[in-house]
């Protein structure tokens, strides 16, 4: 049976939209999100999953009763409260997951200061005291006076005792200070980031975060 052009149009852009509203959701947390915590009922933040349980990002409430409605995603988790309309009756979710699997680019973060500070979570990594980033500088574990290069690999958060106890030094060369733990490139996970925004918002939202 062949199909008239108006139906084969309608599928295409019903098609088109479904998958539009899935990169949406699976889309970097945009300036509308880093404004949380919501104020508006249908603001409320929803954790959305990957369809492969994976956190990926957050959005209002009002998005996510759209994406389950379209038939793109699922509610896992409810908040409680139901919300009423003329024709329909839904609850409200609190987790919801994307039925289709979306790639999400990988994204390195720019080597910087603050970066390096979060990455090390305001934390000396000689000594372990945590501090604010006005109280902490930066150490070249192998010093730059002896061919140290500025990398993600050789710099840490580091206190100002620790750093003039430290000098120009090899750790090899002294006993007394270690790190905490080899540096790395930092790459935050998007559930730790979503931690970092909004906190334990709802605990629902637990066991799909990691810590």
């Amino acid at each position: 049976m062949s199909l008239g052009k108006s139906t084969v149009h309608t599928r295409k852009h019903k098609l088109l939209k479904t998958h539009t509203a899935a990169a949406a959701a699976a889309a970097p947390l945009g300036p509308e999100d880093r404004t949380l915590p919501f104020q508006q009922p249908m603001q409320t933040p929803v954790l959305v999953l990957n369809a492969s349980y994976e956190p990926i990002n957050i959005c209002g409430a009002r998005r996510a009763l759209v994406l389950v409605l379209k038939g793109v995603a699922k509610t896992e988790e409810e908040q409680g409260a139901t919300l009423h309309a003329a024709r329909v009756r839904m609850p409200m979710p609190s987790v919801i997951r994307l039925l289709e699997y979306r790639r999400i680019p990988h994204q390195t973060r720019a080597l910087s200061r603050k970066n390096i500070l979060l990455r090390d979570r305001n934390t000396c990594q000689y000594c372990a005291v945590v501090l604010t980033a006005g109280e902490l500088t930066l150490d070249h574990v192998h010093p730059r006076s002896r061919g140290g290069q500025s990398t993600w690999e050789n710099l840490v958060a580091c206190c100002h005792t620790c750093n003039r106890k430290k000098g120009n030094q090899l750790l090899h060369e002294q006993d007394t200070m270690h790190l905490l733990r080899e540096p790395r490139p930092f790459s935050l996970h998007t559930s730790r980031h979503i931690m970092r925004m909004i906190g334990n918002s709802d605990m629902k939202w637990r066991k799909y975060l990691y810590y």
